[in-house]
């Protein structure tokens, strides 16, 4: 490493310059690369639902669809923006009531359920099938249209239309998410820092870190608009102390008399083998979301540990540079840091170690009890402000026609009609259920076969699937709808084994089932990874169980403070908070710690070795948290989007109660437990733990 670091200095023109140049293509890679604002497609591919969109597609060419609510419109005119909107790219086929008669024959002749399904006081209700996937640029492109040729009488639901809203408010958010983590942070790093330029440098080479990782997306095919929404931010908050300690590391060598070359280079050197180790933990809470079977928090893990390796490379080559190209600007702007050294902080803590252990002990039942009964919504509208077009559109379809859901139930071609008619009968009998509308159910007395159009029987019904629509009266994601799902499942199979229920309903049903998994998964995966890593990098059985349990309890008390506070978060903060938490302020047990290890090991006794601890770790965990959570706190509180703001607002509180875990419980732990951790660790820890 000592001849890679003299390269970097030798060539820190050069660096600079390639650093830029290489910005030119990940900015093209950013700019091009898809966005997908559909959660549900992150769903597994081997689920019915998912299977059965597929079928859509491919058999009969349609697989989004939506409902529009008409209000007070002549059938003429109702029949005329039919024929209108079915003109636009992309819709398939728009069913309304003269899809089935002609307008100039009777309403009276339709069969009641249908007539029902169609109409309520002056609303018509208008089903619109399109010719691509929910979240295809195809159909957001046609919802668009389709707002542009109705007018303030007509509403388009579905999830399709909550998609564009959530597209075009996060399109408008992100920059301002970047803006405001900068501002905020180089706020924190100027109070906190000895320079008033350096913040700016740590900004622009993190900055650069973050446009690289964000132009290499282009090779993933997409990403989420919650991974581009916050990738920016988290990966601006869990990197910054890599760029503190390279300036802390460069300044210490400056002060033992060396040329600003010589010390730049030995200050590479350390800060690499420092950061490789504090990094590897960040990178494992991230590589933990892999393992989630929705792939969403494989899209988010595999972003941000590549952000996090990013982070590592600018830090020791581009940061450097930087510094040497500016250092006489930043011997000009030192200044005195207002944080204080906290000298004497850790007697004080020690003194009292009982009273923390006490705390520690008072809080966890609270805690733990928090944190099993915090509540999280899965229904995605939820997440969006109420006065958009799709919520208000949601909110009219219950208003004028009971409807919460619909779903479509593919049904094998060759079961008899009269079983159909059987099973929709039973299904219509279900809680909740509005109608059950296919061929086989407006067939008969009523509507002989021959009466149905043709384009009717094309969109209903092929060689080998029958599609019924069935509307329910219950919300997206409740509880109500999730046991309907379930009983009209069960129907269904009674008559085919192979039939699959699908919509927005279903799908979400099968995303609470799978998080649920996940949740348990991610978490146990990212404890026994970090746990193996503070293993090795101390070489001790004792400590990890100390240090993980630690910022478990500051996880507990974060993701418990909903339950007392009456807030229902989102479903991904809940799976994603405890591991990026974990994963990204272990660091600080682990600095303290070992500072810690290395007293007791160089003969000093327990109190002394864990005040000089706390002394010395205390600022440099300070500055690491705040500077955290100055990158996260603002974006949740400007957001919009209560996805993001959840999971924001959750990651800046989570720093500072990690924080405060680690200046005061973790020297409380190792007050009591220090005969233990002596007599379970090997007399030196490993080479990454000593040069921490």
């Amino acid at each position: 490493m000592r001849n890679i670091s003299k390269a970097i200095v030798k060539n820190r023109v050069l660096i600079l310059v390639l650093a830029v140049l290489l910005a030119v293509p990940a900015v093209i890679g950013y700019i091009h690369t898809r966005v997908n604002y559909d959660l549900l497609v992150y769903l597994p591919d081997e689920i019915d639902t998912m299977k059965g969109q597929d079928i859509l597609i491919d058999e009969f060419g349609t697989g989004a669809f939506s409902l529009f609510v008409a209000d007070g419109l002549e059938d003429r005119e109702a029949a005329d923006l039919k024929k209108e909107i079915e003109q636009i790219d992309h819709v398939k086929k728009v069913l309304w009531y003269d899809s089935f008669l002609p307008l100039s024959v009777p309403k009276e002749m339709l069969p009641a359920e249908v007539y029902d399904a169609f109409n309520e006081g002056d609303a018509t209700l208008m089903f619109i099938l399109f010719d691509d996937s929910t979240s295809a640029d195809g159909t957001l492109e046609a919802v668009q249209e389709i707002r542009k040729v109705a007018d303030e009488r007509c509403f388009l639901s579905g999830m399709s239309a909550i998609l564009v809203d959530t597209k075009d408010l996060s399109e408008a958010e992100t920059p301002a998410y970047v803006a405001i983590a900068v501002i905020l942070a180089a706020i924190v790093l100027s109070l906190t820092m000895d320079s008033f330029i350096i913040p700016y440098l740590f900004l622009a080479s993190i900055g650069l870190a973050i446009i690289y990782n964000l132009g290499s997306n282009f090779f993933l095919g997409s990403i989420s608009y919650v991974t581009k929404a916050i990738a920016a931010v988290l990966q601006l908050g869990v990197t910054m102390d890599y760029s503190i300690f390279l300036w802390h590391s460069y300044e210490a060598q400056l002060d033992t008399g060396k040329e600003k070359d010589d010390a730049m280079a030995a200050a590479i050197e350390e800060t690499f083998s420092s950061i490789v180790g504090s990094s590897v933990t960040t990178i494992a809470g991230f590589i933990a979301l892999c393992f989630m079977s929705f792939t969403l928090g494989l899209d988010l893990g595999i972003v941000m540990a590549k952000g996090v390796c990013f982070g590592v490379v600018a830090c020791v080559t581009v940061l450097p540079s930087m510094i040497l190209c500016m250092d006489k600007i930043l011997l000009k702007t030192r200044h005195r840091p207002l944080l204080p050294d906290f000298k004497g902080l850790g007697r004080f803590i020690t003194g009292h170690y009982r009273i923390w252990l006490v705390l520690f002990l008072a809080l966890l039942g609270p805690a733990v009890w928090g944190y099993t009964h915090t509540s999280v919504y899965y229904n995605l509208d939820s997440t969006l402000p109420r006065d958009l077009p799709s919520v208000v559109a949601n909110e009219k379809l219950d208003a004028s026609f009971h409807m919460g859901a619909t779903d479509m139930l593919l049904i094998d071609a060759d079961i008899p009609a009269r079983d159909i008619a059987a099973m929709a009968g039973q299904m219509e009998s279900v809680d909740g259920v509005n109608f059950v509308i296919g061929l086989n159910t407006i067939k008969g007395g009523a509507l002989p076969d021959e009466m149905i159009p043709a384009h009717l029987k094309e969109s209903l019904g092929n060689e080998n699937w029958q599609l019924l629509i069935i509307g329910s009266e219950y919300a997206v994601a409740s509880e109500e709808v999730n046991r309907q799902c379930d009983a009209l499942e069960a129907i269904a199979k009674q008559y085919d084994a192979g039939a699959m229920l699908i919509g927005e309903a279903p799908c979400t049903r099968d995303l609470i089932r799978i998080t649920d998994r996940d949740f348990k998964t991610v978490s146990a995966v990212s404890i026994g990874v970090i746990f193996l890593i503070i293993l090795l990098v101390f070489r001790s059985l004792s400590l990890p169980f100390i240090l993980v349990a630690t910022i478990e309890f500051g996880i507990f008390i974060n993701l418990g403070i909903p339950a007392f506070t009456g807030t229902v978060i989102a479903f991904v903060s809940s799976i994603v908070i405890g591991t990026v938490q974990l994963g990204s302020t272990v660091d600080y047990a682990i600095l303290m710690t070992t500072r810690y290890r290395r007293e007791r090991l160089a003969g000093r006794e327990k109190t002394e070795a864990i005040e000089t601890a706390v002394d010395t770790s205390a600022k440099s965990v300070m500055v690491s948290a705040i500077s955290f959570f100055a990158a996260t706190f603002g974006v949740g509180v400007y957001s919009n989007i209560d996805m993001i703001s959840s999971l924001c607002t959750l990651m800046a509180r989570g720093a500072l109660i990690s924080m405060v875990c680690v200046i005061l419980v973790l020297p409380a732990f190792l007050m009591l437990l220090d005969k233990v951790i002596m007599a379970t660790s090997t007399r030196k820890g490993s080479r990454a733990a000593d040069m921490e």
